[in-house]
């Protein structure tokens, strides 16, 4: 089998998943080494790199997977006839935070963090596919645990957590009574009416 047909092989594998596809399984299933494997995926990801592609290979959590470039999604969007993207509330943009950064969590744990009932917004955020069900917690009640999905990952153009921008330190972070104290010596400093 020469480079070519291989590289038919795991493209045409890629394309039939649909979903990230781990380079082992691609391995497996194209009959090459993993190495092998790895070097046709570089081949790929060359070939669609350029412009007169719109297809692109993503990396994902390790996996790999064949999307649509994001600069065409309008046309599919019209050939599809599909609903305009709605952008995300800050309500579902705080969820996610606090899922990405703590996985698995819970909706008590999402809700501690947040100071609000966030059923709905977790609930939302798992139709739209961002959010999946890990499992159940062995704790009273057994409940559900949440953690981020591929489609997180596509929506926020990173390929894994490891790529999410670092938390400040606590010692960096402000807190609402200083910031209510600052207030205070603001509103009794001479000269402030």
């Amino acid at each position: 089998m020469d480079v070519n047909e291989k590289l038919a092989i795991i493209e045409s594998i890629l394309f039939a998943g649909g979903d990230p596809i781990e380079p082992e399984k691609l391995a497996q299933a194209a009959g090459v080494d993993e190495s092998e494997a790895a070097e046709l995926l570089e081949k790929l990801a060359e070939k669609y790199s350029g412009e007169s592609s719109g297809i692109e290979l993503l990396k994902l959590n390790g996996a790999y997977q064949l999307a649509a470039k994001k600069k065409y999604s309008q046309y599919i969007k019209n050939a599809l006839e599909i609903k305009k993207n709605t952008a995300l509330s800050s309500a579902a943009l705080e969820v996610l935070t606090v899922v990405a950064y703590n996985q698995p969590v819970t909706k008590s744990f999402i809700e501690h963090v947040r100071g609000v009932d966030s059923s709905g917004t977790v609930n939302s955020l798992v139709e739209k596919k961002l959010l999946t069900e890990a499992g159940r917690l062995d704790l009273p009640g057994r409940p559900i645990a949440y953690r981020t999905t591929d489609a997180f990952l596509r929506a926020f153009q990173i390929s894994s957590l490891e790529e999410l921008p670092e938390l400040p330190e606590r010692k960096a972070q402000i807190t609402i009574d200083e910031v209510m104290e600052n207030q205070e010596n603001n509103v009794n400093a001479p000269g402030s009416e």
